[in-house]
């Protein structure tokens, strides 16, 4: 379908919009989807419902999916499984399917500017029903848009929409789901085409300037400088996220691995291991300390039953000896007798 028609041609399954079966069937029996969104029929209300509702880019509720005793197919990002509360994210952007959405529409939701959201399920949408080598001529133009929202179910992982298209382009992986494969030709393509464009150009911090905070004082900035340099090494295809709040994983990571030696919890930790070790080592020595002292008794109660072995066994010998005499003597005369005895007497 040309560019210039409105009317947006869908790529794949056009049942199910190439989302995974799991979260599909929950998506269908979902009471919010059923119920609340049923009364939704125009474009409009639908925009206005992501406005309201959607606080993250799950495709789950957080802690409504279990997979701690899945393994295999059925865990992981597969959803075979184990299911759970399906994201109020996915439900609208299953409705907006259901709208067989124009192009003007689509386009109207990746540059809307009440939300985040919106753009972000725009997006959304056209990677899961466009093809894989139109994916880039739709993205391109924002691959170093700054504007960030917060993607984890319950908060902690701030990202831009340029590091979230980035990462579209480059994996099929979304949390617990997956995007539609690429081919690997394209994918290839794909990968020149970023290499080409060139790293992501933005940062968290860029974003202040589309709500109109140029005025930063020399010193906030130097501040952002600096903080900015505890941000993670992602690749130069995704840019850095910079750190964003107490609860952000990735914030919290990169200022562990930031941090120097003079961190008490690192300190505490490094010497608890450390103390471990030692007593560990100890335990070792005095064991063996133990042993060493059990073996050399050992030794000297066997070379002391040996020695009162043979004292009896020889005390032995000399009674029978002189058993063997007595016995023999008794039918001798009594002078030899006397004799004998004066003799065992001395």
């Amino acid at each position: 379908m040309s560019r210039d028609s409105n009317v947006l041609a869908i790529w794949g399954n056009k049942d199910s919009m190439n989302l995974n079966s799991l979260v599909l069937n929950n998506i269908m029996a979902s009471q919010y989807f059923k119920n609340s969104l049923y009364e939704k029929k125009t474009y409009h209300e639908v925009v206005d419902e992501i406005y309201y509702q959607v606080r993250h880019l799950e495709p789950w509720e957080k802690g409504s999916r279990k997979t701690s005793g899945l393994t295999g197919m059925c865990g992981g990002v597969r959803g075979v499984g184990g299911g759970g509360i399906v994201s109020t994210a996915f439900c609208l952007l299953y409705k907006l399917y259901t709208l067989k959405l124009t192009r003007k529409q689509v386009i109207s939701l990746t540059t809307h500017t009440d939300s985040t959201y919106i753009r972000a399920l725009g997006f959304m949408y056209i990677r899961y029903t466009q093809p894989p080598n139109e994916l880039f001529e739709w993205f391109e133009e924002y691959l170093d848009d700054t504007e960030s929202l917060d993607v984890k179910a319950g908060g902690g992982c701030i990202m831009s929409i340029g590091q979230i298209l980035r990462q579209w382009l480059t994996r099929i992986e979304w949390y617990d789901t997956l995007f539609p494969r690429i081919p690997v030709p394209i994918q290839k393509d794909i990968m020149e085409k970023l290499h080409a464009h060139g790293p992501y150009k933005g940062d968290n911090y860029g974003a202040h300037s589309r709500y109109g905070y140029d005025g930063y004082e020399e010193e906030e900035q130097q501040q952002h400088r600096g903080s900015s340099s505890n941000a993670i090494d992602m690749p130069e295809t995704f840019g850095n996220v910079g750190p964003s709040s107490s609860n952000d994983r990735n914030g919290s990571y990169s200022k562990h691995h930031a941090s120097s030696s003079s961190d008490p919890y690192r300190d505490k930790k490094y010497r608890s291991s450390r103390d471990d070790r030692s007593r560990t080592r100890s335990r070792s020595r005095s064991t063996d300390r133990r042993r060493h002292h059990h073996r050399h008794r050992r030794d000297d109660s066997s070379e002391r039953h040996k020695s009162h072995k043979n004292q009896r066994r020889s005390s032995s010998r000399e009674d029978r000896r002189r058993q063997h005499y007595r016995s023999h003597t008794r039918s001798r005369s009594p002078d030899y007798r006397e004799r004998y005895d004066k003799r065992d007497r001395s």
